[in-house]
């Protein structure tokens, strides 16, 4: 029987490899503060958390900008907020994101990530966020980024309502378990892919491909990717999303108008020229 072709790695036609995603984990990767924490605020103001919550949240915030998040960190964070969300009515979250998401998030989304996002993109690569957080507030985050798709934190609902208990952890080994998913599902070759992640507690899910890179990396991880001659990234200029959208920088119509003249001219592949390496 004869294999069937999968996907180049950079002009998604079909090839002996299949096809390339690039994996992203979402917190101090693509945004600059926890997506889970941020959304505080609101559900404050909708009565879903207290005063003690908001405060409570804020400093687990400052305290994970300061240092990272360690393995018992995201435990202690994990289980706090599940017994927090039990019995919240799940159509009022996601209500909630979906009414403040852009004023949340937009702000938070790190330019360097939105142009790598976009560089995959033009090179014909599925993107996807990985994300410890929960899908209410993942899904929506990664389609105003324009992911091809995203693996998220699922909760366990009954009669509409959050139980507190944890469905599926998209943590650790579990993101590396989602991206075999995803793998198996729409035929990704995991060692033509990439991951992108800040935490030493993604190690698995950097280790999961060929082309793993450090992005704002914890000290840990640092030591890791030196270690490993993985790529270090540092994003520092977190921006409006909204923005960019509507009045694209100069540098991103430059890379555009390169592109779909080397496709005119090449007529197969493109090649992103907007990474930076520290």
């Amino acid at each position: 029987m004869t294999a069937k072709p999968q996907r180049s790695a950079k002009t998604g036609r079909h090839t002996e490899t299949g096809r390339v995603a690039a994996f992203f984990d979402l917190d101090k990767t693509i945004i600059a503060k926890s997506s889970t924490l941020a959304f505080s605020r609101p559900f404050f103001d909708q009565g879903l958390i207290n005063r003690r919550s908001v405060l409570k949240s804020s400093y687990a915030q400052f305290l994970f900008l300061l240092s990272g998040a360690d393995h018992d960190q995201m435990e202690r964070m994990r289980a706090y907020l599940t017994s927090m969300c039990a019995g919240w009515n799940v159509e009022q979250v996601r209500s909630v994101v979906a009414e403040t998401l852009h004023d949340i998030v937009d702000p938070l989304v790190f330019a360097e990530a939105a142009d790598l996002i976009a560089d995959h993109k033009l090179r014909g690569h599925d993107v996807i966020v990985v994300s410890a957080s929960g899908e209410e507030v993942v899904t929506p985050i990664a389609e105003a980024l324009g992911a091809t798709r995203s693996m998220a934190t699922r909760m366990a609902v009954a009669d509409g309502l959050y139980t507190g208990e944890v469905e599926f952890y998209c943590y650790g080994e579990g993101k590396v378990e989602a991206m075999r998913q995803l793998a198996d599902e729409y035929h990704y070759d995991l060692s033509a892919c990439y991951a992108y992640s800040d935490s030493v507690t993604d190690l698995p899910m950097l280790t999961a491909v060929g082309h793993p890179t450090a992005v704002n990396p914890d000290r840990a991880l640092r030591k890791a990717a030196a270690g490993n001659g993985w790529p270090i990234l540092t994003f520092s200029n977190p921006v409006s999303l909204r923005a960019r959208l509507q009045a694209p920088s100069a540098t991103t119509l430059a890379t555009t108008a390169a592109v779909s003249v080397g496709a005119l001219v090449a007529g197969a592949f493109t090649y992103g020229v907007l990474r930076r390496k520290r």
